[in-house]
C-alpha cells in the first residue's frame, strides 16, 4: 500500500478540551507528530506573554495545530465528502497543511521576531523543505509533497480551495484559536457556534462559502473574533509585558555589539545578535530557553538588563497611559527629557506601543490576499458578500481601529512630582 494511503491499525486519539477528541487515521499524520520538529510545539506558548494577564493561558502551539488539524478533517471528511467541487486527491495535502501551519513560530513569536527581524513563516518553509524529520515524513508521500505543503501554507498553492481552508477571514486556524483561547483564557467572548458554520459551508471552485441560512452563525464567529482582539489578544497588561520582553531582546542584543562581557555567555543568542540564524540554531530556541536567561541575567552588571529581567521574571510590569502620538508628541518629548535629567533611559523605560484591528474586510484591489471577502450563497445559488447581507457586519466591516498607549515604570517616576504631573497621575 502507498504511504499517502496508509492507515494506522486502529484510530489514535487525543483527548482535547475544545473539541472533545482528535481523530487521527492516517499513519502519515501519527508520523508528523512525532516528529521533533512538531512536539517542539509543546514548549512554545500560544499567547507569549498573555499567561502573565490571564493566568490559564498556558496552552501551547502544539494544542492549536492539532486544534486546526481537527477541523480541518472533519470538512473534508464529512463537509465536502462526495461533493464535486471538492478534489479528493487534496484531502491529505489539506490535513498536513493543517497540522504543520505553525511550525516555524519562535518563543514568545511576535515579539521575538520584531526584534530580531524575523518571519515565522519563512522558518515554516524552512522546516518543511529542510533536512529535517518533517521532511522526511513528507516526502515519502511524494517527491514534490513538502514543496505543495509549503505552498498551501505560503497561500501559493494554485488550488485556492485548499489554501482557504487555512487561510481565509473565516478558517480552521481562526476557528481553533478564537474557542481554545477563549477556554484558556476564561473569557467568554471567544465563543461561537462552530457547528452550525460547518453545517452551512460549501466548497465553490477557489473558495469556502456559506448558505445564507447560515449567516448569523457566520455573524456570531466575527463579533467574537472582534472582542478577542480587543479584550484578550490586545490587553494593555499583556501589552506591558511584550514591551519589557521586547526591551530586555534590544538590550542584550546592543550590549553584545558594544562588547559587553557577560557573566553568563548567551550562546543561544550569538546568531540572532550577529543575524546569521540558521535552521539548526532557530529550532534549539523554545520560551524554557529565554526564561532560562532572563532568569540569570537577573544577575548581570548591566542596570538596564537586570532591571527589565527582575520586572519580567517577577511580573513587575509597566503603567500605561492612555497616549496619541499625533498630538502629544510634545508631551513625550517633554517626558523623554525628564526621564534622562531624572537618570531614566527612555529608551528602556518610556515606550509608546500601538495594536490596531480590522475585524472584517471586503476585498480591495492591491491588498493582501486573506482580505477575501466571506461570501454567502442565497437560495437560488447567487453568491453575495457578507457585509451586503449583515447590517452587523456592514457596521464594523473595512473599519480600523487603533489604540496608543504609554508604558512606563510608575517606581522609577514616583518621586518626580512634574513627570507624575505630565503622565497625569
Amino acid at each position: 500500500m502507498a504511504y499517502s494511503a496508509e492507515k494506522l491499525n486502529e484510530e489514535k486519539v487525543f483527548k482535547d478540551p475544545v473539541h472533545r477528541y482528535i481523530h487521527v487515521r492516517d499513519r502519515a499524520i501519527w508520523d508528523l507528530v512525532g516528529t521533533k520538529e512538531f512536539q517542539r510545539l509543546r514548549r512554545i506558548k500560544q499567547l507569549g506573554t498573555t499567561y502573565l494577564t490571564f493566568h490559564g493561558a498556558e496552552h501551547s502551539r502544539f494544542n492549536h495545530s492539532l486544534g486546526v488539524y481537527e477541523i480541518v478533517r472533519r470538512i473534508v471528511d464529512t463537509v465536502f465528502a462526495g461533493r464535486p467541487e471538492w478534489n479528493e486527491e487534496e484531502r491529505l495535502l489539506s490535513l498536513c497543511a493543517a497540522l504543520l501551519h505553525d511550525l516555524g513560530h519562535g518563543p514568545f513569536s511576535h515579539s521575538f521576531e520584531k526584534v530580531f527581524d524575523l518571519d515565522h513563516e519563512n522558518f515554516t518553509r524552512a522546516i518543511i523543505l529542510g533536512d529535517t524529520e518533517v521532511n522526511k515524513v513528507l516526502t515519502r508521500i511524494s517527491a514534490d509533497f513538502p514543496k505543495k505543503v509549503a505552498d498551501v501554507i505560503a497561500k501559493t498553492y494554485e488550488d485556492k480551495l485548499v489554501v482557504s481552508l487555512i487561510s481565509s477571514q473565516i478558517d480552521a486556524d481562526r476557528m481553533d484559536y478564537l474557542q481554545r483561547d477563549a477556554y484558556f483564557t476564561g473569557v467568554s467572548y471567544g465563543h461561537f457556534d462552530m457547528e452550525r458554520i460547518l453545517r452551512v459551508m460549501r466548497p465553490k471552485e477557489d473558495q469556502v462559502v456559506f448558505k445564507q441560512s447560515g449567516m448569523h452563525a457566520v455573524e456570531d464567529y466575527i463579533m467574537s473574533r472582534y472582542q478577542m482582539y480587543w479584550q484578550v489578544y490586545f490587553h494593555p497588561v499583556t501589552r506591558s509585558a511584550e514591551v519589557i520582553l521586547t526591551k530586555i531582546l534590544h538590550r542584550a542584543k546592543h550590549l553584545h555589539e558594544q562588547g559587553y562581557s557577560f557573566k553568563h555567555m548567551p550562546l543561544h543568542f550569538y546568531s540572532l545578535f550577529e543575524e546569521k540564524v540558521t535552521l539548526e540554531d532557530y529550532l534549539k530556541l523554545d520560551e524554557g530557553v529565554f526564561l532560562y536567561y532572563f532568569q540569570i541575567w537577573q544577575e548581570e552588571e548591566d542596570e538596564v538588563l537586570k532591571d527589565l529581567c527582575c520586572r519580567f521574571i517577577n511580573r513587575n510590569l509597566f503603567k500605561y497611559v492612555e497616549f496619541d502620538p499625533a498630538r502629544e508628541y510634545k508631551k513625550l518629548a517633554k517626558l523623554s527629557q525628564l526621564f534622562v535629567e531624572a537618570g531614566i533611559d527612555p529608551e528602556y523605560y518610556l515606550v509608546v506601543d500601538s495594536s490596531s484591528d480590522l475585524p472584517y474586510d471586503f476585498y480591495r484591489p492591491g491588498e493582501e490576499e486573506e482580505r477575501l471577502p466571506i461570501h454567502l450563497q442565497m437560495k437560488n445559488g447567487e453568491l453575495r458578500e457578507l457585509s451586503r447581507e449583515s447590517e452587523i457586519v456592514d457596521a464594523i466591516s473595512g473599519k480600523r481601529r487603533t489604540d496608543h498607549k504609554l508604558y512606563y515604570p510608575a517606581d522609577f517616576v514616583s518621586g518626580s512630582e512634574e513627570i507624575r504631573k505630565l503622565l497625569e497621575l
